[in-house]
């Protein structure tokens, strides 16, 4: 019995998102072509692969042990020849704007200035995971541990958070004083407020901007106060442009994972930019 590769690779992208939809947006071809690829090696294996749900597609035992053993060979062929064009590789990585713009960008000017080619995705950890599962995005650096079918990740650093305001309104602190926060749900401000005083938050934001960096200068420019990790803090910290407004034994924190999908580690240029980012976030962890 023969099998073509195309139709391998198809049922292995549909494998690793759980997805027709996610396969399809992956390979570049449309819903009804993966569906009629996955039906032809079905039919030539004379068993099904997949069971149908409501949302994506559930895989049968046969398919995962068609997929364990033909994933690695895949993945080398297809390093093989993706090695032969690495000019025209461009890595697609995808994480918080705040993270991205003041830790992960410097990290990578070394390898950039060695002519890799790399696009950022700013956004939320749900919606760039989303992205990785799809095919849009090769890494993703997730503030959330990633659950989707499909994904790898590794925990990479723990950042830290703070309480701070400018000491010029610090005494004002609580009730005199506003609160800033990233979001209306306030996700920050309600994991130090479990953490160290073992409740939830009472209070409302009087001030939301969607980007820490933001809250930063708001707080800085005596607005309010705010939690916020330390690592956009410490340097304001150190001059005494912020102070803390609480020393927990214990602060809270809150672990960074670097995501990607199954078998995208067989492509060299996501290959080096995945090491590097472990590397060198563990050797120097930024918080």
């Amino acid at each position: 019995m023969s099998v073509s590769l195309d139709l391998l690779r198809t049922f292995l992208a549909v494998h690793r998102t759980g997805s027709i939809t996610a396969a399809a947006q992956t390979l570049g071809l449309s819903q009804p072509a993966v569906t009629a690829q996955v039906r032809s090696l079905e039919a030539a294996l004379d068993r099904p692969l997949f069971d149908r749900l409501p949302r994506g597609v559930a895989p049968t035992a046969a398919a995962d042990e068609l997929a364990r053993r033909v994933a690695p060979s895949l993945d080398t062929l297809d390093a093989v020849v993706g090695s032969r064009l690495p000019a025209e590789r461009a890595v697609h990585l995808g994480g918080p704007a705040e993270f991205l713009s003041e830790q992960v960008v410097p990290m990578l000017a070394p390898l950039v200035r060695d002519g890799l080619r790399v696009r950022f995705t700013l956004g939320l950890a749900d919606d760039l995971l989303a992205g990785l599962a799809a095919g849009r995005l090769d890494l993703v650096i997730s503030t959330i541990r990633p659950r989707h079918r499909g994904i790898q990740a590794e925990p990479v650093y723990d950042e830290e958070f703070v309480l701070v305001a400018a000491p010029s309104v610090a005494g004002e602190w609580p009730a005199g004083l506003p609160l800033i926060a990233y979001a209306e749900d306030l996700p920050i401000v309600r994991r130090y407020w479990r953490t160290v005083f073992g409740r939830r938050p009472s209070m409302a934001a009087q001030v939301v901007i969607p980007d820490l960096r933001a809250v930063v200068a708001a707080v800085l420019a005596g607005m309010g106060w705010s939690v916020l990790p330390s690592y956009l803090c410490r340097a304001h910290l150190a001059s005494g442009a912020l102070v803390t407004l609480a020393e927990p034994e214990v602060p809270p924190i809150n672990t960074g994972y670097l995501a990607v999908r199954s078998g995208g580690l067989s492509a060299e240029p996501v290959a080096r930019v995945h090491a590097h980012l472990l590397g060198t976030i563990r050797a120097s962890p930024p918080f």
